[in-house]
């Protein structure tokens, strides 16, 4: 309903666990590892946990996604079943022929049929895996049922693994069986998400849908968001939607924190000390209204916006490609100069008119990217910079597509394309991102700036260097960043691997947070050379934030 009026190509907090909106702090990728490593480990029970709406169904549909080829899966939405109604919903899930006659009411015989088919699924290398979610409700009869399903094993495996989903509780009904208890292989509770957390997760799920100008939410807004939900992600999808929808009500392009406050007052019924604005009380009273016409504001929505366009320029074949870090490939003095002792750094000055920004920012393209190479300690000097820079292992990575999540998580200086008040592109460095402000520099000059001004100025346009492993080129379709890549990735993830190079990459990007298409492009081998502690600039703390 209000997608267009923020530039969004689609709603951002649906409360469908979508995968394409995982967003992983650093609790869900550990959870997500233990999820994995479960799986992997020949049978048993894994357990997840966590406060209702705290992200688990949609970490467990992410970790469905990343399961290894020949894995069957039955997943069960419905917990409140008999044991025999388990079976039979297993029987269903798993494909099979329901029983007939006498069968139909008989535990052995869908037990016995349960049992041929794993067999089958081992006997053919695959593996058969039970979901269950809000197991919380599940009777002690059936949690009996489940652990005897688990006795089906042959001489070398156990031939079913039991992935249990629920609410805190749970963890209090598996305790008090013993038997079951000890046959959990994994577990892990799922907590809610901190201030910075609840800002990225904002940002992340307004990016993945189609985000290209400023936040609509201000600072303010973001904490008080934070503060009035707790953290949980399904209440910040609650408010904010709501909050957007106030905002769109009232013709706003910003939500500021006195909405997001009288949003929370209709959403979470609660009572709050001032009395809404004529405004606000129009635009949350016009919401049942707005529902009514959605349809219609559907179709006359503006055109969502194009999507993003990464380029990446990787060093020639025949040049020192993927010089470690400790051993940098020899340059000519004349394309590149030693770097001098740098000077003291100057005190970081705070803006006290944003505006002043675009004036004080690179309008040289290339200078701004001679100035980022210095912070790899290399010095370029008239050539053209991704040229240049390739003599030291090297290369050039652009793309329209960035946020501030996104920034933050690759952790690396980067270069900003602003946009300057009269509309000219203006270019700044990225040297540090905090909670609230982000550290600028261009020449000797760095600048700090409050994530709000710095997102209305900034569309998602940046580049940066990385240091390109042996083998790779663009497309890189053969396959030669492999050998260099399989170790750290074995290092990288938990135990044991997925089968095949792609599926081992795109469990990575899965627990990265990057966009999952099992291919070993520039994004993925960034954040694989920042896990092998490859020597990279890394983003500093911004201060104050």
């Amino acid at each position: 309903m209000y997608a267009a009026h923020f530039g969004l190509s689609r709603e951002p907090f649906s409360l469908a666990p979508d995968p394409r909106f995982l967003f992983l702090s650093e609790r869900h990728r550990e959870a997500l590892a233990h999820l994995l490593y479960g799986v992997r480990g020949g049978g048993g029970f894994v357990l997840l946990t966590g406060e209702i709406g705290a992200g688990k169904t949609t970490v467990a549909r992410g970790f469905l996604e990343q399961l290894p080829p020949g894995c069957v899966v039955a997943w069960v939405f419905n917990p409140q079943l008999s044991a025999l109604e388990l079976l039979q919903t297993l029987v269903g899930e798993f494909g099979l022929p329901p029983l007939a006659g006498a069968d139909r009411e008989s535990l052995k015989a869908h037990i016995d049929a349960l049992n041929r088919f794993l067999l089958e699924v081992h006997a053919r290398g695959g593996q058969a895996l039970v979901v269950i979610d809000e197991a919380q409700a599940l009777e002690p009869a059936v949690l009996e049922q489940l652990r005897l399903l688990t006795n089906l094993e042959t001489a070398e495996r156990k031939l079913l693994q039991i992935v249990l989903i629920g609410q805190p509780e749970l963890r209090g009904r598996i305790a008090a069986i013993e038997q079951l208890a000890q046959r959990v292989v994994a577990r892990y509770h799922l907590g809610a998400l901190d201030e910075a957390e609840t800002r990225q997760y904002v940002e992340h799920r307004l990016g993945v849908a189609g985000l290209q100008g400023p936040t609509p939410l201000d600072a303010a807004a973001l904490r008080a968001l934070h503060s009035q939900t707790g953290g949980v992600p399904r209440r910040i999808n609650l408010l904010a939607d709501r909050a957007l929808l106030g905002a769109y009500g009232q013709g706003l392009r910003q939500v500021g924190r006195a909405l997001v406050e009288r949003a929370a007052a209709e959403v979470f019924d609660r009572r709050i000390a001032a009395p809404p604005t004529r405004g606000t009380r129009r635009a949350l009273a016009g919401v049942a209204l707005l529902a009514l016409l959605g349809a219609v504001a559907w179709t006359l929505r503006e055109p969502a916006p194009a999507p993003a366009r990464a380029e990446a320029i990787a060093p020639p074949a025949s040049g020192p490609v993927g010089t470690p870090a400790s051993a940098p490939a020899p340059v000519p003095a004349s394309a590149i100069a030693s770097r001098p002792a740098p000077e003291p750094a100057p005190a970081v000055a705070t803006l006290d008119d944003p505006a002043a920004l675009t004036t004080l920012a690179l309008a040289d393209e290339a200078q701004a990217w001679r100035e980022l190479a210095l912070r790899w300690n290399v010095a370029i000097g008239e050539g053209e910079p991704c040229t240049a820079v390739r003599q030291a292992g090297l290369a050039c990575f652009r793309s329209s597509g960035g946020s501030l999540a996104l920034l933050r998580g690759l952790s690396r200086p980067a270069l900003l394309v602003l946009r300057a008040d009269d509309g000219r592109r203006v270019y700044a460095l990225l040297v540090a991102l905090g909670d609230d402000a982000a550290t600028l520099q261009a020449g000797r000059t760095p600048l700090r700036l409050a994530l709000p001004e710095l997102a209305r100025r900034w569309r998602g346009e940046y580049g940066t260097y990385w240091r390109v492993p042996p083998g790779w080129a663009p497309g890189d379709r053969a396959g030669l960043v492999r050998p260099w890549a399989e170790p750290h990735l074995a290092r990288a993830l938990p135990p044991p691997l997925p089968d095949g190079f792609a599926a081992q990459v795109a469990a990575f990007q899965l627990l990265q947070g990057l966009p999952v298409d099992g291919k070993a492009g520039p994004l993925t081998l960034m954040q694989l050379s920042r896990t092998a502690g490859v020597d990279e600039p890394r983003l500093e703390g911004a201060g104050g934030g």
